[in-house]
C-alpha cells in the first residue's frame, strides 16, 4: 500500500469521523444545556483570560456560542467557530437577539482554516475537549494564536460530575475508534500540560466547581440529559434494542445524580479552567 494511498484513506476516516461527530452534536437540544445549567461558564472563562476591546478572538467548538456571545460584549472581534452548523446557527439566533455582533463558522477544531497567528485570544469552553485527537487539537489552538496572545480552556474534569458520567456510560457505548482519546483528559492538568508544552508559558491550571441548582432529583438530571445532550442521546441509541440494559443504565445515571446531590437541589460539577500565553 502506497503512502499516498494510505493519507486518502486516513482522510477519508477523519471525514467519516467527523460527520459523526457533527450529527451527535446536533441531536437533542444542547442549547438547552448552555442556556438552562452552565451559562455561567462562558463568562468565567472569557474573564479569566482578559478579554477585551481590541482583542480578536477565537472561540474553539463554540456551540451556541456559551463564551463566544459574552467575549463579543466586551466589544472584542470574535469568531465562533465549531463543527456542528445547527448549534452555530441556534448562537447567532441568540446574538442577532441580543444585538451582539460576532463571526460563525463552521470549522474543525483539528484543522482550524485561519493563518498563523491570526488571533489575540483562542478560548474553548468544553468545546475542543470533545474532539477526538487532542494533540492535533492543542497544536491548531497554539499556531493560530499571536505570539504573547492568550490560550485558555475550560473543561469538565475526570473526577467530576460529567466525568464520571462519561465514565458510567462507558460500557454502553461502541468502542471509540483508534487514536480517539476521552474528553474528560482535558480537564488533567497533567495532560493538558504535555499537550501544549513549551509552547505555552505562565500556564496556570485551576480546579473549580460549577453549582447547578436545576435539578431535584438523579431521574431529573438523566431524564433532561437523555433529551438534550448528543453523548447521552448516542449511547441510548446505540441500546436502543436491549430494554434490559436501558433499564440499567437509566438506574445508574439516577443514582450518579444522586451521588453528586440533585436530590438536595444543589450539584457540583469540577472543571479545569487553564490558561496560558503562547511562547
Amino acid at each position: 500500500m502506497t503512502s499516498e494511498t494510505t493519507a486518502v484513506q486516513d482522510a477519508s476516516a477523519d471525514t467519516a469521523l467527523k460527520a459523526k461527530h457533527r450529527a451527535m452534536w446536533a441531536l437533542g437540544d444542547y442549547p438547552a444545556v448552555a442556556t438552562e445549567v452552565i451559562a455561567s461558564l462562558g463568562p468565567t472563562l472569557v474573564q479569566a483570560c482578559h478579554v477585551g476591546p481590541s482583542d480578536r478572538v477565537l472561540d474553539v467548538g463554540a456551540g451556541s456560542g456559551n463564551a463566544a456571545i459574552p467575549a463579543a460584549r466586551t466589544g472584542a472581534s470574535v469568531v465562533a467557530s465549531d463543527l456542528t452548523p445547527d448549534l452555530l446557527a441556534v448562537g447567532a439566533d441568540e446574538a442577532k437577539a441580543e444585538g451582539v455582533t460576532l463571526e460563525w463558522e463552521v470549522g474543525d477544531a483539528e484543522h482550524l482554516p485561519y493563518d498563523d497567528g491570526a488571533f489575540d485570544v483562542v478560548l474553548s469552553c468544553v468545546g475542543v475537549m470533545f474532539a477526538p485527537h487532542h494533540q492535533e487539537a492543542a497544536d491548531e489552538m497554539v499556531r493560530v494564536t499571536r505570539e504573547g496572545g492568550r490560550i485558555a480552556n475550560l473543561s469538565w474534569t475526570p473526577q467530576g460530575f460529567i466525568g464520571q458520567m462519561f465514565a458510567t456510560m462507558k460500557p454502553y457505548a461502541p468502542p471509540p475508534p483508534p487514536g480517539a482519546q476521552p474528553p474528560p483528559l482535558w480537564g488533567d492538568e497533567e495532560h493538558v500540560r504535555a499537550l501544549f508544552g513549551d509552547r505555552v508559558r505562565d500556564l496556570t491550571a485551576q480546579r473549580q466547581a460549577l453549582i447547578v441548582d436545576r435539578f431535584r432529583s438523579g431521574e431529573e438530571f438523566r431524564d433532561f440529559f437523555k433529551a438534550t445532550y448528543g453523548p447521552t442521546i448516542a449511547v441510548y441509541k446505540a441500546i436502543a434494542d436491549e430494554p434490559g440494559r436501558v433499564a440499567t443504565l437509566d438506574a445508574e445515571l439516577a443514582e450518579l445524580g444522586r451521588a453528586f446531590g440533585a436530590d438536595e437541589g444543589r450539584m457540583e460539577w469540577e472543571y479545569l479552567l487553564v490558561t496560558g500565553h503562547k511562547a
